[in-house]
């Protein structure tokens, strides 16, 4: 069954193709900090982009491995995209932003982006 989500106003939404996730990554580098990011990777063929790309703004930091996405209207940030250590493209999602995720069953794996 896909994983469905969106910003707070509904102007970005996404689904992601296969099982929900049981598992986030919690990054501690300066915004997933600042943002409380619980992110799940995934191949991105498996993700697709709903709504008008013009409602949507990039940021990228550091060495520019991750498009962050916000919406321009709420300031929520559902998902972002980027290149995996493979170098496949993925898809990020803020678990966060999804429909129907029981965020107290996940398994946290803490990730030291700080350090990086």
């Amino acid at each position: 069954m896909p994983v469905t989500g969106s910003c707070h106003c509904g102007k970005m939404s996404y689904t992601l193709e296969g099982d929900a996730p049981t598992a986030a990554l919690a990054c501690n580098c300066s915004i997933c900090r600042r943002k409380g990011y619980l992110l799940h990777f995934a191949p991105a063929e498996q993700f697709t982009a709903h709504g008008d790309p013009d409602a949507t703004t990039i940021y990228q930091f550091n060495r520019h491995n991750i498009r962050h996405t916000f919406c321009k209207t709420c300031g929520c940030a559902p998902y972002g995209g980027g290149t995996g250590p493979d170098g496949k493209a993925m898809a990020a999602i803020n678990l966060r932003c999804a429909d129907d995720i029981d965020l107290d069953s996940l398994t946290i794996h803490k990730f030291d982006g700080a350090s990086l």
